[in-house]
């Protein structure tokens, strides 16, 4: 799958999202330009969530879930209408599934090692994870040894201010989680939140 179709490249997590929040919270994202939604599992009422926001994803827009562990969790994201997979891990029989549905895989690695077995189970991008740990050094590490042009998502404390820092390691992408949305938050910061990110990656791309 090329990820290059989703611009911007900003994978918003949504952990903690409620049901009865998700239309609005989605509303405000899509209006915002993000075209990638994920909703972490790890929280009741994930897939109901993903239903809702895979119903009303405009085009060329996507759901799907994120700390998918297992093969089970890939098939009930697909039945939900997700079509996408989001780790922090990397687990080649995971992948493999999500990827023979159709789905964009975007594992967790922080190593090397981890990076080529998502990819040779079928990852289409490799979330950084945890970024913070990672750094700028190790992301330009992993570019000089990764296929060229590997989409390299980091994820884990990035703000608007430190996207172009990324960018400038090799990021190509970013997931986005507390920094954006937590539980509870209104709309109206969300909205505000979200373009202030969208804004941000636009600058990085327009130097």
């Amino acid at each position: 799958m090329d990820t290059t179709q989703f611009n911007p490249p900003l994978v918003a997590i949504l952990r903690g999202l409620q049901e009865n929040e998700a239309e609005a919270a989605g509303a405000a994202l899509f209006g915002a330009g993000f075209r990638l939604l994920e909703v972490p599992l790890n929280r009741p009422g994930a897939l109901a969530s993903i239903a809702l926001l895979a119903r009303m994803a405009p085009a060329g827009a996507i759901v799907g879930g994120g700390t998918m562990l297992s093969v089970a969790d890939v098939e009930a994201v697909h039945a939900a209408g997700g079509r996408m997979l989001v780790a922090p891990n990397c687990n080649a029989q995971v992948i493999a599934r999500a990827a023979a549905l159709g789905m964009l895989c975007a594992p967790g690695v922080a190593t090397p090692s981890e990076a080529f077995d998502a990819l040779g189970a079928g990852a289409h991008a490799l979330k950084i994870f945890p970024a913070e740990m990672v750094g700028h050094a190790g992301l330009k590490a992993f570019k000089t040894v990764l296929p060229p042009g590997t989409p390299l998502w980091p994820v884990g404390g990035v703000t608007p201010d430190t996207m172009a820092d990324w960018v400038a390691a090799g990021a190509t992408g970013f997931g986005i989680g507390g920094a954006l949305y937590s539980a509870g938050t209104t709309p109206e910061i969300l909205s505000s939140r979200a373009q202030a990110f969208v804004d941000a990656w636009r600058a990085t791309q327009a130097d």
